[in-house]
């Protein structure tokens, strides 16, 4: 019996192709498909004091985030109702980006410029406007947190390093990050930004970033008046760089808008103003890019 199958074996194998070995010097390098530029709208800008570091809103107040202070302003008149001032260069010193949720203001907050860097969780109420709640994230590798938004259950989070005295010595902006956590804080994955990117916003690194709401992600650097839009890779730790949409602010942190999700909240620090912004639709062409979701 053994015989027989083996001998059958044999004449299975002898009617299979062999295929050559393939030349793999002949394959073409892999180049990103360009970005598309696109152009956003301005609908409307306020001035704020604390237009500094980002901006956050609700379906009745827009936020205006700098430091140590956040001032809460009335989205249709602009006028300010309230707001939070803590210690310069106390506890909380440099608030960085908010979201609403659910009654509360979560802020990312960090020691920079200090190094090593070291960041938290700072959670406001916004009917009262007091400090509500934090979560110490302490030393961290990844680097400075800027930004986060939900994803799934957990977190999609940005953190920063910098080319300059404000950075670790041992690390450039190349290791600023897209981070995956849970609902703990408790890291489970991550991307790198695309290196052209990181060029472009050299010597800084992503200072904002949110999820919208077409699962696609979109990430502001420190100081060029550029959206960027990113999608999750099929394969392989790179996110990619899929639209730049140029719009009247000059980075930093922003938020997405409750009422009309193609409309973000960013700042122009130079000129103190919050500004609500209208963003082109953007098209997913590349085979290789994926949607974040939700």
């Amino acid at each position: 019996m053994r015989h027989l199958i083996t001998a059958g074996l044999v004449l299975a194998l002898a009617g299979t192709a062999v295929q050559a070995q393939p030349d793999l010097r002949s394959i073409p390098v892999y180049e990103p498909p360009e970005p598309v530029v696109l152009q956003a709208e301005t609908l409307n800008s306020f001035p704020a004091v604390e237009a500094g570091q980002g901006a956050a809103a609700d379906a009745e107040h827009f936020y205006a985030i700098v430091n140590f202070a956040i001032g809460k302003y009335d989205r249709e008149t602009g006028e300010r109702v309230d707001g939070w001032i803590g210690p310069r260069r106390g506890l909380i010193g440099h608030l960085n980006s908010c979201l609403v949720d659910d009654g509360q203001l979560l802020c990312a907050n960090s020691n920079h410029p200090e190094v090593p860097m070291a960041s938290s969780v700072e959670i406001f109420d916004t009917d009262t406007m007091q400090h509500a709640g934090t979560h110490p994230l302490g030393l961290m590798d990844e680097g400075s947190l800027t930004w986060f938004d939900h994803y799934g259950e957990g977190w999609i989070v940005g953190f920063a390093h910098y080319n300059d005295e404000t950075g670790e010595p041992f690390k450039s902006n190349a290791y600023g990050g897209v981070h995956l956590f849970d609902s703990e804080w408790r890291r489970t994955g991550g991307w790198r930004l695309p290196p052209a990117l990181i060029e472009r916003m050299a010597p800084q690194a992503a200072s904002g970033g949110a999820i919208g709401p077409d699962g696609l992600l979109y990430v502001f650097g420190h100081h060029v008046p550029e959206l960027y839009v990113l999608a999750r890779p099929a394969m392989g730790p790179t996110l990619l760089h899929v639209a730049t949409i140029e719009l009247e602010a000059e980075g930093q942190a922003f938020a997405f808008d409750p009422v009309d999700d193609r409309v973000i909240w960013a700042i122009s620090r130079p000129n103190r103003e919050v500004r609500a912004i209208r963003l082109p639709e953007v098209e997913l062409t590349d085979p290789d890019a994926r949607r974040f979701g939700r």
